[in-house]
């Protein structure tokens, strides 16, 4: 959990604080957070000594939303803008964390594989990045698609871009914004993002955070 500016998609130089849930079977190759997929019992830590965390750990610890809203007021973090991401965060139901936030006077956004339920709130922005045949053999739903406010999609292929236009046929997404997003900012996938985004009216997600060199 920490405070930052958010670096993708629509919200892209917001204030933001991201809230990181543990947990995430789809296995994606070019996951850039692994150390969140397990669930490990044993590496259970109390809420002090996971946010005395400065580094990538597989450690994790359960907290209730009022102590979620209290590690903000502690912190003195002034941003009202909440990111839930993982892992994959739509594992569990999300509307009672979502609907408390908002009565707080905090925004939600949600970031989300699709391939699990979206259960938030009305309000809540869900951003979708559709994870097409990874290694944990889930599928994109319908129903997340159709969600989505946004649709992030990282692509490094034309496999990829073929990908995500049969998913919008299939699901029948026409008025969605669209953002490409080039998998770990290698040339030739950003040179493939932008032709795209060009040839289709889509848009760059460039995750700014890592040019920049924050978290």
């Amino acid at each position: 959990m920490f405070e930052t500016i958010q670096g993708e998609g629509s919200f892209t130089g917001q204030p933001s604080i991201f809230i990181r849930l543990q947990g995430c079977p789809v296995g994606c190759s070019w996951c850039d957070t692994k150390h969140t997929w397990e669930i490990d019992p044993e590496r259970e830590v109390s809420a002090p000594v996971m946010l005395s965390k400065n580094a990538e750990t597989d450690e994790w610890a359960e907290f209730s939303i009022a102590d979620l809203l209290q590690t903000i007021a502690e912190n003195g973090w002034q941003a009202k803008h909440i990111v839930l991401t993982g892992g994959e965060p739509c594992m569990v139901d999300l509307e009672p964390l979502c609907r408390v936030f908002e009565e707080s006077g905090f925004s939600i956004q949600v970031e989300t594989s699709g391939t699990f339920e979206v259960l938030v709130s009305p309000k809540c922005w869900v951003t979708v990045s559709p994870k097409v045949n990874m290694r944990g053999g889930y599928k994109v739903l319908g129903s997340a698609m159709q969600r989505a406010n946004e649709i992030k999609h990282p692509v490094a292929t034309e496999q990829h871009v073929d990908d995500l236009k049969a998913l919008l046929v299939e699901h029948q997404v026409t008025d969605t914004p669209v953002y490409l997003q080039p998998i770990s900012q290698k040339e030739r996938a950003t040179q493939l993002a932008i032709d795209t985004c060009i040839a289709n009216n889509w848009r760059l997600s460039i995750q700014v955070h890592k040019y920049i060199g924050i978290e």
